[in-house]
């Protein structure tokens, strides 16, 4: 029986859960209706961040992974053209996250820097949206691109706004875009002018009724010590 057969693997199991919080965030947005497929899945990631290049930006990617996850990382491609030091022209990225675990001497790479189990789909997600506004132009994907943010930043800029502008066809209708990662405030209430029209009865607050026995008890006492001062000024007499 095949690993797919016998039920949800680990691999599943855990994507299941790590796409149960990422819906939970405002930068991501999965289109894909229930995730059931989820070893494949679909999403767009949106910058909220108004000191970068691509703030504004609504782009259409794709992450796959195996049954090997999360030993082995995902695959991770934008489905929109990017232009930018890092993103190769298929979409793909050169982000050391999403090479193998693993010491690199080739590269320079430490294992630290690499794959590892403990790492998931968010820390991906996550070092792609800071790699967007922080491009690592000595080891580039598309070298005319590091070139240009290098030398001409206000071209690369002016690129990547048009990027941002086209992104935005893909919005869906109806979707609301967020534009800060702080939470809407609540709803300003409205003075509620029935309260103070209420009647002139007086409130009652379930207390007890002492205060109207303590008034009895000073009564009876001072006409108590009424009777008194007649009897003594009788008895003067």
């Amino acid at each position: 029986m095949s690993r797919s057969a016998a039920g949800p693997t680990g691999a599943t199991q855990r994507l299941m859960s790590e796409m149960k919080t990422l819906r939970k965030e405002k930068w991501i947005n999965f289109e894909d209706g229930d995730g059931s497929n989820l070893l494949n899945w679909r999403f767009a990631l949106m910058v909220i961040n108004s000191d970068s290049a691509f703030n504004g930006g609504y782009f259409k990617a794709e992450m796959n992974f195996t049954n090997d996850y999360p030993f082995q990382p995902p695959k991770f491609r934008f489905l929109i053209p990017i232009t930018h030091p890092n993103i190769y022209p298929d979409g793909q990225l050169c982000i050391s996250i999403l090479h193998k675990p693993g010491e690199d001497q080739t590269s320079g790479e430490e294992a630290s820097e690499r794959w590892s189990p403990l790492q998931g789909a968010e820390s991906v997600l996550r070092s792609v949206l800071l790699l967007l506004d922080d491009p690592e132009i000595n080891s580039p994907a598309n070298v005319d691109a590091g070139v240009m943010y290098r030398d001409r930043r206000s071209e690369y800029n002016d690129r990547a706004r048009l990027t941002v502008e086209r992104s935005k066809k893909d919005i869906p209708a109806g979707f609301d875009m967020p534009r800060s990662f702080e939470p809407a405030p609540p709803p300003k209430q409205e003075n509620d002018d029935d309260f103070w029209a209420e009647s002139d009865e007086e409130f009652d607050f379930g207390g007890s009724d002492t205060g109207d026995e303590d008034d009895n008890e000073m009564g009876d006492f001072e006409e108590e010590g009424e009777r008194e001062d007649r009897d003594a000024s009788d008895e003067d007499d």
